[in-house]
């Protein structure tokens, strides 16, 4: 299968805490510094070191703490602006996560409605834009999904999935990915809060993006 990306073309990969994994925001995109140490970094390590004819820039806009809510607020400038050929965009556990965690601080938590509608905004103004976007699933570490807050999150993935394929985008199915490692090995080894990966985890999340792309591994 032929990759979905173009030579010398711009992938800009945005989203919350995992998408950002400590980059450093004053870095120039795809500079030093600039990938933090998460799946990003090995996306651009493998379009790198194992396609270097394609000369792929990657820069990766994460956000700690960030909802869909404030993707939307600095869409312009973390996204168009850069003038990307291609966006992929994970979001969606922090928007489930405030649900759980931010009920004592009374904070503004988003709901599926907005989360929907939010998304099919800034998909409908982007895709004139740009060559390609991929959405990839919000995802949690958590073999039972009869969990409260996991049961949230394949709700949101499900929304994500819906927009997706309304706007005829790939989706890139994280979730079922991490799935199929729980099914093996505990949660634990590859993320102490089941929410962040550590590097292991990042690994299977860099890998079912670069399979969606139809990279080679050869």
């Amino acid at each position: 299968m032929k990759m979905r990306l173009e030579k010398r073309s711009r992938l800009v990969m945005i989203g919350d805490s995992i998408t950002d994994c400590g980059r450093d925001y004053n870095a120039t995109p795809a500079g030093w510094g600039s990938f933090g140490d998460g799946y990003v970094n090995l996306v651009n390590a493998c379009l790198t070191g194992l396609a270097p004819s394609y000369g792929i820039m990657v820069a990766n806009k994460g956000v700690n703490g960030n909802t869909i809510r404030d993707l939307k607020k600095r869409w312009q400038k973390d996204v168009l602006d850069l003038k990307p050929d291609y966006v992929s965009v994970m979001i969606g556990i922090n928007d489930v996560w405030r649900h759980f965690d931010g009920v004592l601080q009374q904070t503004e938590q988003v709901g599926t409605e907005e989360y929907r509608r939010i998304y099919d905004e800034l998909i409908t103004e982007t895709k004139p834009k740009v060559k390609d976007i991929f959405i990839m699933s919000p995802f949690m570490i958590e073999p039972n999904r009869q969990d409260p807050m996991r049961r949230m999150v394949d709700e949101y993935a499900d929304i994500a999935r819906e927009t997706a394929a309304r706007h005829g985008l790939l989706y890139v199915d994280v979730q079922k990915k991490i799935d199929a490692f729980l099914e093996e090995l505990s949660p634990y080894i590859i993320c102490s809060d089941r929410v962040h990966p550590n590097v292991q985890g990042h690994m299977i999340v860099a890998k079912a993006f670069l399979d969606g792309l139809g990279f080679s591994w050869e």
